[in-house]
């Protein structure tokens, strides 16, 4: 099976044929990760409910937990208006970050200038 054509057109892709997926836990809308997806990618993740990717490092499909257990459990997907950006709200279960935190944003806050 492959990706609904209907999606598949709407999806503008990078030039390695990768959408940028933002990661957000489902009921507080605390912002987990940032990862890669491809039509595989994604259809596995809407016909699944397991949050699949595409590693660029390791090249090839990752489903989130399978080696580590902080499993991510999809419960609602949408692209954005221009089809470049796709949001998963999950169900987080354990450290989003491969670092073992739980978040991939919580270890380099940045400070902003009062002027700014």
């Amino acid at each position: 099976m492959a990706l609904d054509p209907k999606i598949a057109g709407r999806l503008k892709r990078t030039t390695d044929g990768l959408v940028p997926a933002i990661v957000q836990q489902h009921d507080t809308g605390e912002v987990l990760m940032l990862a890669w997806m491809d039509d595989e990618a994604l259809h596995r993740t809407l016909t699944t409910g397991r949050a699949t990717y595409w590693s660029r490092s390791r090249g090839e499909y990752w489903v989130k937990g399978d080696t580590s257990g902080h499993v991510q459990w999809v419960r609602h997907v949408a692209l954005d208006c221009d089809g470049d950006t796709i949001l998963l709200k999950v169900d987080q279960v354990g450290a989003a970050c491969h670092t073992g935190d739980r978040t991939c944003f919580d270890a380099d806050v940045l400070e902003v200038s009062e002027n700014a």
